[in-house]
């Protein structure tokens, strides 16, 4: 009975490890490659899928390979090789937002990572292939001239024209808002109506044709809409065809005065579309995105500090005192208060209340201090990661 029982549990035992052994990577498969001290782990078969290549080709990547190491050895840019391994990995590449473009290319060229196999097109062979290849080789060219200024000179002055176009299309906005000019924007029989009216349709034209080409050649549509500046390019494009479709700019027609106002709106994210330009701005955004969890609680904590206190404020004051007779008053007296505002429009009468105000005061600085303190070494922190 005891030797049944044992060879049934040895048996268990047997098929589980078989199990795991299948869901393991066998041992033979596994690849240690060194760059500059960092070890990367992947597999062979990965890295043969893409024969073309420096790592694809036993031939070629068996010279780098170092006994005392037990490893291949790459004295090469570490950030870039994550994404040359994402390469091997998916298919597609993730450039890093935190090197130089040159620094990059520079890397997939030793790498042997051409630029045509960011878009993968399953293709069968025979007549016709050619054609197809050169068509999504001149895609990605057009793709990388819009996305990278560096890639030739002539990228570079439509990165410039975008910026300089950019720059004009906010000063209309601005002016647009001054008493003195909003009858050249809206008046047709103004003097200055018709080159101005030329001068934004040229603006938008050319922000149109940019923003088509890159939904054209946009490697996947899906990614396209998923990128956050293709969005406010649409954004602010839009307003201005569809107040060209309501007939004009004139507020006074009732009928179209809230589509107006709404488009009028919108035009403000056209500044947004200055950040594309920006290594640094980009650089930025990235570090706030990666503070996200530091921040909502910053901003959990100040709602549950304003509706506290200024509940409290409403029950002390509100009585006696005319500014503080709702709650949401006395909420909108704290935020100003905790942030050192002080606008003067409203303020406690009564002895409790001032007392009450200061101790709100001296509190609020100390609850803002604390979790913005944590924020900000976060933020240089992931800051100066990114630059370097």
């Amino acid at each position: 009975m005891l030797k049944k029982l044992f060879h049934r549990n040895s048996d268990k035992e047997h098929e589980e490890n078989n199990v795991v052994k299948e869901q393991c990577v066998p041992d033979d498969d596994l690849v240690y490659i060194n760059v500059s001290g960092t070890i990367f782990i992947t597999t062979y078969s990965c890295l043969n899928s893409y024969p073309n290549t420096l790592l694809g080709n036993e031939e070629r990547r068996r010279q780098y390979y170092s006994e005392k190491l037990n490893a291949y050895f790459f004295n090469r840019h570490r950030p870039c090789f994550d994404s040359i391994l994402h390469y091997y990995q998916t298919g597609k590449e993730a450039p890093p937002l935190n090197v130089d473009p040159d620094v990059y290319a520079k890397e997939k060229e030793f790498f042997g990572i051409k630029k045509e196999r960011e878009v993968t097109v399953f293709i069968p062979e025979g007549e016709g292939s050619d054609g197809i290849n050169c068509i999504n080789s001149c895609r990605m060219k057009v793709h990388n001239f819009l996305q990278d200024p560096r890639s030739s000179s002539l990228a570079a002055v439509w990165h410039g024209f975008d910026i300089v176009f950019i720059c004009i299309s906010i000063g209309f906005l601005i002016f647009e808002s001054e008493p003195q000019f909003k009858t050249q924007f809206s008046d047709k029989k103004a003097e200055y109506y018709v080159p101005l009216f030329i001068v934004n349709c040229i603006i938008m034209g050319f922000f149109t044709t940019d923003f088509l080409i890159r939904l054209v050649t946009w490697p996947s549509l899906l990614d396209f809409w998923k990128n956050l500046f293709n969005v406010l390019d649409i954004l602010s494009i839009l307003p201005f065809y569809v107040n060209l479709m309501v007939g004009g700019g004139d507020e006074d027609d009732k009928q179209h005065y809230v589509v107006l106002r709404v488009c009028r709106i919108f035009r403000i994210v056209r500044i947004f579309k200055f950040v594309r330009h920006s290594r640094d701005l980009l650089i930025i955004m990235k570090a706030v995105s990666n503070a996200k969890r530091e921040l909502i609680l910053l901003v959990c904590l100040l709602f549950i500090f304003v509706i506290t206190f200024g509940s409290i404020m409403f029950y002390i004051e509100g009585s006696a005192n005319q500014d503080f007779n709702s709650i949401m008053k006395s909420c909108w007296w704290v935020i100003v208060t905790i942030t050192t505002v002080g606008y003067g429009d409203m303020c406690p009468s009564s002895a409790g209340g001032k007392l009450f105000g200061g101790f709100v005061l001296t509190l609020g600085i100390v609850f803002l201090a604390l979790p913005m303190t944590i924020i900000v070494s976060k933020f240089s922190f992931v800051y100066e990661r990114e630059k370097m």
